[in-house]
């Protein structure tokens, strides 16, 4: 299989963008763990039905979509509820994920996910690069981009691996800091670094 690369980062670290350029500019396989944690909640999935059953139908959009904001407040506001949560979908988002990162081309594969390192799911790669940002600045582009209050941006923190915790696991740092240029360069310089060392490998 395709040698796996995990990248993570606080929320509002700029995981996304970074993983958009290995993606658009490398041609990269990206396996995104938040979008497999929608795909297991989707309607007619027995998870979201579980959910259901556990906090209401309440949680249901209009449409029959789970309302993720409404669940996010039960979960953040309730220690036990996240636990429940989690051990219900985390499962199910592995499947997903293994089942993607098998049907990898490209010379490695990236996992992005927030929770790499507190689901376990870093045990799936053989590095991991942390986008590492001041915490001011991600409570900043967080509360901006999600139209949310700073308070609930420190609670979603809270359940996040601290900032350094998550540098602890890191084998490879890209500090996003300052523009996207900066940051396209960092993308370029680990692309190259780990093309090299596939290349090792092979010899």
């Amino acid at each position: 299989m395709t040698m796996i690369i995990g990248l993570t980062g606080g929320i509002g670290s700029g995981k996304t963008a970074a993983a958009n350029y290995f993606s658009s500019a490398h041609d990269i396989h990206v396996v995104d763990a938040d979008l497999k944690s929608r795909i297991v909640v989707e309607p007619g999935k027995p998870a979201l039905q579980h959910i259901v059953d556990r906090f209401g139908a309440e949680i249901l959009l209009e449409d029959g979509q789970l309302n993720r904001a409404a669940l996010r407040q039960q979960v953040f506001s309730d220690p036990q509820q996240r636990v429940w949560l989690e051990q219900l979908l985390h499962p199910l988002i592995r499947e997903e994920i293994i089942s993607d990162l098998h049907s990898a081309a490209s010379p490695y594969a990236l996992l992005v996910s927030p929770l790499l390192v507190e689901s376990g799911q870093h045990r799936l790669t053989s590095r991991v690069i942390v986008v590492d940002v001041p915490e001011e600045l991600q409570l900043a582009r967080t509360a901006i981009r999600d139209q949310v209050s700073e308070q609930q941006v420190r609670a979603i923190m809270q359940v996040q691996a601290q900032r350094e915790a998550r540098l602890r696991q890191a084998h490879d740092v890209i500090v996003n800091d300052r523009d996207l240029a900066h940051l396209h360069q960092q993308v370029d310089a680990l692309h190259q670094q780990y093309l090299a060392m596939l290349q090792e490998k092979e010899i």
